[in-house]
């Protein structure tokens, strides 16, 4: 059976890493915690991961005044683009207060804070009416929840009909346990992840939970220089993690983080996970 996280082990996850994704993820500049989509134009990290929102962002139809949930907003780098770009109000949900602080501030800097609330919140139990949302916005953050149904319930649940589910995340190309491969598990359980959803499954669940498959598109091969720029991170981290804990003594995932980056490289190259963006529309 896979390694089953709580929320308090995300939480962990996210509060002892921080100080890891502002060394090796640019993370005052790119506000984002996820992967970067490289294509023509894109010069650099920053640009490679607001660029994910903006090729998630085109799945979609926006207009201002729109009410999105962004579900999992880490430091809210998306949710300050769709205020930023369409005029959208976002309310960003995460399960770290850091997070919420650094969201807010980040809110504050780019000057969109009037239309941006965030809290801290579950997204698969969250307080908000039902039907009371225009969009909801998952920008790799669907994966980490240990029971994905739950979240896909929730999202049904608050979207109005007709209203979209946008998800940017990893997925198994193919349905196969978790523990028959174990460096995709060890690479999971680094992040405090438990197990992906294939892309079958994936559709799956939308289908059970009123949803209708818009679009799909798979950007795996644009994802391709972020995969290798964490692995090099990984490999430096090994040795800096190595040297840190000769004298300190670090936290869990701080101690453990660098083999996320090597792991998830080598399971990349072995064709184990894919990188794929969806809207679903709730029907």
């Amino acid at each position: 059976m896979p390694k089953l996280f709580t929320t308090q082990d995300v939480v962990h996850y996210y509060d002892q890493t921080e100080v890891h994704y502002r060394q090796w993820w640019k993370l005052d500049l790119s506000k984002g915690l996820h992967y970067g989509i490289w294509e023509k134009g894109i010069k650099s990290l920053p640009q490679a991961i607001l660029n994910t929102n903006r090729r998630l962002a085109a799945l979609s139809n926006w207009s201002p005044g729109m009410l999105v949930l962004d579900a999992g907003c880490g430091v809210g780098g998306s949710a300050i683009y769709l205020g930023q770009e369409f005029g959208c109000r976002v309310e960003g949900i995460t399960l770290s207060a850091a997070q919420v602080e650094s969201a807010q501030a980040y809110a504050q800097e780019s000057g969109v804070s009037k239309l941006l609330n965030f809290s801290v919140q579950d997204y698969t139990q969250t307080h908000f009416s039902d039907h009371s949302f225009d969009r909801v916005w998952a920008m790799e953050s669907m994966e980490t929840a240990a029971d994905k149904a739950l979240f896909f319930k929730e999202a049904s649940r608050l979207l109005r009909p007709g209203g979209q589910l946008l998800i940017a995340d990893i997925f198994k190309p193919e349905t196969y346990p978790i523990e028959s491969y174990p460096r995709m598990e060890r690479f999971l359980n680094a992040w405090a992840m438990s197990d992906l959803l294939s892309v079958a499954e994936c559709e799956q669940l939308a289908e059970q939970n009123k949803f209708h498959l818009s679009q799909t598109v798979n950007v795996n091969t644009q994802v391709w220089p972020s995969v290798w720029r964490i692995y090099l991170a990984g490999l430096l981290g090994a040795i800096g993690t190595a040297a840190y804990n000769i004298k300190n003594n670090g936290s869990y995932y701080g101690r453990i983080h660098y083999t996320s980056g090597i792991n998830q490289f080598h399971t990349y190259l072995n064709e184990a996970w894919e990188y794929r963006l969806y809207c679903f529309t709730k029907v």
